[in-house]
Formats: C-alpha cells, sequence, structure tokens
C-alpha cells in the first residue's frame, strides 16, 4: 500500500514511518523537509498552506493519507479539499481532549462530573478552544504547525465529510516527547532530591497513557484496515495509574528509595499546583480498537519508562521548558510538615 503521511517526521511521526515500513507498504511524507528513516519519498510543504503541496500529492497518488497534525477546522478544511478525489482513505490523528471531561477539568463547562471510563460515545465538549491564546501560542515555536484556533472538536467535525478513521490520542510519553512529561520526576530524582512534593488535589489524579511506538502502531493499523473507515477509536494503554503512581514506577525503575510526600494544597508551592477541577480524571477506555482491529500493546510499560528515562537524562532541555524546578521552595514546604 502507498501512504502519505502529514507531518510524518515527528516525535510520533518517526514510529508511525517505521511501522508502516516494516510492515512492507512504501510510505511518503509531507512536511518541512526533515525526512524519516524508512520513508520512500519526501513532500517539502506547509500544513498552514496544504493546498500548495496538491499537485505533489496528486503525483505522489496515495492510497491513504494520514494526518498526524491536523490542529484547527480550518486545517481540516484544507485536508479535505486536498484528498477528496485523491486517497481512497483519510486517517486523522484527534486527541482525548474532545471529551466533556476536558471542559469540566478545565472548569469551562457546567455540570456534573462525566463518568468513566470515556467510550468513544461519551459527551464531547460544547466549550470550543479549551487552551487560552498564551498557552497555544507558547508552544507554536515548538510546533510549528499550530494552529491560533487549535481544537480538535472543529477537526472531527470537517473531516467527517470524507468518511475519515478518528483516532483520539492520550498523554503520549517516549523518547523525543517536546513535552517532557516525564521530565518533573526524572529531573528531580537525578539531581539527587531525597524528597518529591505532590498536592493533594492532584496526586491521586489519573490521565490515560501511552507510550509512542505503542500509539504509532494502533496509527498504523488504523491506516491500512479498511474495516477502520468511518471509525472513531481511542488509543490507551489498558489501565491509568494516579499521578502519585506514576511518580513510584518512575522512581522504582531509577533504584531511587526517597519518600513522595502528598501536602494540602495550600502548603504546595506554586509551582506545583495545577489549575483545574481534580476531581474529573481523563480515563479513556481503548475496547474498540482492540477488538475490531487486534491492536495491542507490544512494549513492556518497565522497558517504556526505561527508554523515556534515559532519554530524559541524556537530553537537555532547549528553549522551551514547561516545567519549573525551585527546590528552596520545596525545601520550605517540607519543612513545614
Amino acid at each position: 500500500m502507498r501512504l502519505l503521511l502529514i507531518g510524518g517526521s515527528g516525535f510520533i511521526g518517526v514510529h508511525v514511518v517505521a511501522e508502516l515500513a516494516r510492515r512492507g507498504h512504501e510510505v511518503g511524507i509531507l512536511g518541512r523537509g526533515r525526512q524519516a528513516p524508512g520513508a520512500a519519498h519526501m513532500i517539502v510543504g506547509d500544513r498552514k498552506r496544504l493546498g500548495d503541496s496538491r499537485d505533489a500529492i496528486v503525483r505522489f497518488a496515495p492510497e491513504v493519507v494520514v494526518d498526524l497534525i491536523a490542529s484547527s477546522g480550518a486545517q481540516a478544511r484544507q485536508l479535505v479539499d486536498v484528498v477528496r478525489d485523491v486517497a481512497r482513505r483519510t486517517v486523522v490523528v484527534s486527541s482525548m481532549d474532545v471529551y466533556r471531561a476536558c471542559g469540566v477539568f478545565h472548569q469551562l463547562e457546567p455540570g456534573p462530573l462525566e463518568p468513566l471510563p470515556l467510550t468513544e460515545g461519551a459527551t464531547l465538549r460544547s466549550v470550543l478552544r479549551t487552551y487560552p491564546p498564551q498557552q497555544v501560542a507558547a508552544l507554536q515555536p515548538l510546533f510549528g504547525w499550530l494552529d491560533d484556533d487549535y481544537d480538535k472538536i472543529t477537526v472531527e467535525q470537517v473531516v467527517r465529510e470524507l468518511d475519515a478513521t478518528v483516532l483520539r490520542l492520550p498523554m503520549v510519553y517516549g523518547p523525543g516527547d517536546l513535552l517532557r512529561r516525564l521530565q518533573p520526576v526524572v529531573k528531580r530524582i537525578a539531581d539527587g532530591r531525597r524528597a518529591l512534593v505532590f498536592a493533594a488535589s492532584f496526586a491521586a489524579w489519573r490521565g490515560s497513557r501511552g507510550y509512542v511506538e505503542d500509539v504509532a502502531r494502533a496509527i498504523a493499523l488504523a491506516a491500512t484496515s479498511d474495516a477502520a473507515t468511518g471509525r472513531t477509536y481511542n488509543v490507551a494503554e489498558l489501565d491509568a495509574p494516579s499521578e502519585l503512581g506514576w511518580a513510584q514506577r518512575v522512581g522504582a525503575q531509577m533504584g531511587w528509595d526517597g519518600e513522595l510526600v502528598v501536602l494540602p494544597d495550600e502548603r504546595t508551592p506554586n509551582h506545583l499546583r495545577r489549575p483545574g477541577n481534580a476531581a474529573q480524571d481523563w480515563v479513556v477506555d481503548s475496547t474498540r480498537i482492540r477488538a475490531e482491529l487486534g491492536y495491542a500493546e507490544v512494549v513492556d510499560r518497565d522497558d517504556a519508562l526505561a527508554r523515556t528515562i534515559a532519554w530524559e537524562r541524556e537530553t537537555p532541555a532547549r528553549g522551551f521548558a514547561p516545567h519549573v524546578f525551585d527546590y528552596a521552595a520545596e525545601d520550605a514546604a517540607l519543612a513545614s510538615r
């Protein structure tokens, strides 16, 4: 099969390319010029000006187009207009942030908590553009394809015209994660901290995650299976440990024997508090993709954590710094116990 990946040289995309190539498919990439190993063809183009690359896409003649980075309704409209008469199938990567639970968490949706786990039929947000403009702007230097109007709900609404496959991803971790999801724990342990502080409101919070290679396998399965046409799938690990549980697992992998300390929010340093309604977990059900496409993780979680921890320790953060490390404030909070 011949497939074109839009955004195929990024954190997740390189693993999708590798998985498809391993399965014997011909893979092309549309992006800014960095060709992933295993890709047979490169179309240099700008995701925000996808129409400019239409002739090149037509010449490549993909059977399936996988858009890993559509971030707004406007970008989804470009995708529909470009590939409607070119590819026979389209796969679009979305996010579990489309669910109403995300709006409840961000305190934008009135009413009760959403019941868990969230299936593909769970209620979606009624409020668009959940993330504040300043947060989106801070991420744009890191993710050049990110629109000011980021919202995966509008992406999904537009691509339904194509009877597209939609994959709702969890928080994805692994080597190359530009958001450095494991860094808060890994760096503190590597820096010799003997106690890690957690705000009580978020110590028990749970959110679904997925290791990057496993997530890429799910995308490859959906891209190469006609049974996935028109379907929507959650992709996530089977269980969702709490924030404290993840820290325990990371600590065990690093051979750390320190203490995890849960403090009342009012005694927790500001940089360790998270805004939002922590009573609303983000836990999704991935039964459908497992039953319909035969998806299963192939990387053991301990191995996934070990690989991610090694990358975190070897790779200094440059430019974008999503986490704050104020050890003086943390020591003061620990001393006040």
